[in-house]
């Protein structure tokens, strides 16, 4: 199959080396030492990844690496030089490329290179898709609806993109389960970086998830509603902290501890949707997800209303002070959500966070990986059923992404559509161990 792949590649160059290639066709042109080699990978990588030694391609556990490099650069992949690895010299330029084979899959990984003795270019965020990233064969494949705009009541004119995803499965004389996707848009892509759709086609092909409705939702932009209260905090905001428009409307649903995001998801965006399709009512059937701000509105729509949102998936999640006391009639932050758990009547909730020990810090808002730390342990100490997934990652959707099968399958175990509701119990495994401790690693003793 290589081969005709390959044959095929060769009768339409150099018009396909013009163009952005797969991590697939760069290795086969690779393999067959083709002279559209230097082309394909000028035409895949941009030039600021090939000059910073950032660029990179892969499909499954196999990886393509491309750098510019004054002499021959060594491949370093999860600390240790890549085994079997060479990077090879194009002809004529200072370009250098490698394939490599990187274990295991469906987590992250991170690489860099040595020149000449010293570390150079590399990512801390290299995930490595497994299988159910992937499209199977066999398994079909739902619609993604054209984009849906809504305009808001509850932020006064706020318009609002989202998508709505149908599994094949779906039969309209069956209630689905839900799913809701924060910066919805970025999800979408089957072969982007977050391939969700595949691993929902997937999951309900194996019955490991439920079939469910998925709304992919973007966050709003105010602009076009000039003078209303909404507008005016946000303008507020953005020009306080010189930020965009539309990046503080952003924060303003995301960020803000309050239930009107909630609110605007259950009575505006979710009745449209429930108006198209038959959705389940139950909280123990509905989900929520998303990353960095999206994260922590995601938590906080299921804390907010528990009789909404019982099942939370949170990638590199803003627990942090970005939209603390703004207005004095909303006296929480993100900060404060670990006091929250510990110190408000326990929710009926299941919760997967995941973050990486590289993620941001600033001297506005603090750390975003000791704030999920600190989440991660309220939990724990509450009897939360949750999964705390911290790895080296950067503010960086890598590994959340390439776990997703894997925190899909968690959020959803024992789903059994029979039922309406569920106490979720924290699994014995994580009972058994103690809290998450940290250490001082960058700094020397003195």
């Amino acid at each position: 199959m290589r081969k005709l792949v390959l044959l095929a590649l060769s009768l339409t160059l150099p018009a396909v080396a013009q163009q952005k290639l797969s991590a697939p066709q760069l290795i086969d042109l690779a393999s067959a030492h083709s002279p559209t080699l230097p082309q394909a990978i000028t035409s895949t990588f941009d030039a600021k990844d090939l000059k910073e030694g950032t660029a990179w391609a892969s499909h499954g556990p196999d990886f393509f690496f491309a750098t510019e490099a004054p002499a021959q650069p060594t491949l370093v992949i999860d600390d240790a030089p890549a085994t079997g690895t060479q990077m090879q010299p194009l002809t004529g330029s200072n370009l250098w490329y490698g394939v490599a084979h990187v274990e295991p899959i469906g987590t992250l990984h991170s690489f860099h290179y040595l020149v000449n003795g010293a570390l150079f270019g590399g990512r801390l965020d290299l995930p490595a898709f497994g299988p159910l990233s992937y499209l199977q064969p066999g398994v079909p494949s739902g619609t993604l609806s054209p984009k849906i705009i809504y305009t808001s009541k509850i932020y006064d004119g706020m318009k609002s993109e989202y998508w709505i995803y149908v599994p094949a499965q779906y039969d309209p004389k069956t209630p689905a389960a839900l799913m809701v996707f924060q910066d919805g848009e970025w999800y979408t892509d089957r072969n982007g970086n977050n391939p969700a759709l595949n691993v929902i086609d997937n999951l309900i092909a194996q019955k490991k998830i439920p079939v469910m409705i998925c709304v992919f939702i973007n966050p709003g932009d105010i602009s076009a509603s000039p003078g209303t209260p909404t507008y005016n905090f946000v303008k507020a905001y953005s020009d306080q902290w010189h930020r965009t428009l539309k990046d503080s409307m952003r924060s303003t649903l995301y960020d803000t501890v309050s239930d009107r995001y909630a609110r605007f998801l259950r009575d505006e965006v979710l009745a449209d949707v429930a108006a198209k399709y038959n959705i389940r009512k139950d909280a123990y059937s509905h989900a929520i997800t998303g990353l960095s701000s999206g994260g922590i509105s995601s938590f906080n729509a299921a804390w907010q209303m528990p009789e909404q949102f019982s099942r939370v998936i949170s990638w590199i999640g803003s627990f942090t002070s970005i939209q603390w006391k703004e207005v004095v009639t909303i006296p929480d932050g993100g900060q404060d959500y670990p006091e929250k758990i510990l110190r408000e009547p326990h929710r009926n909730l299941r919760v997967w966070l995941q973050d990486g020990a590289n993620d941001m810090e600033n001297d506005r808002y603090g750390s975003w990986p000791l704030a999920n730390i600190r989440m991660a342990n309220a939990l724990k100490l509450k009897g939360y059923d949750f999964n705390f997934s911290f790895g080296k990652g950067t503010h960086n959707s890598g590994h959340g992404a390439a776990e997703f099968p894997e925190e899909m399958t968690w959020l959803w175990r024992d789903y059994d559509p029979s039922k309406t509701e569920q106490t979720y119990e924290m699994e014995p495994s994580e009972k058994s161990k103690p809290l998450f401790r940290v250490s001082v690693v960058n700094r020397k003793s003195e």
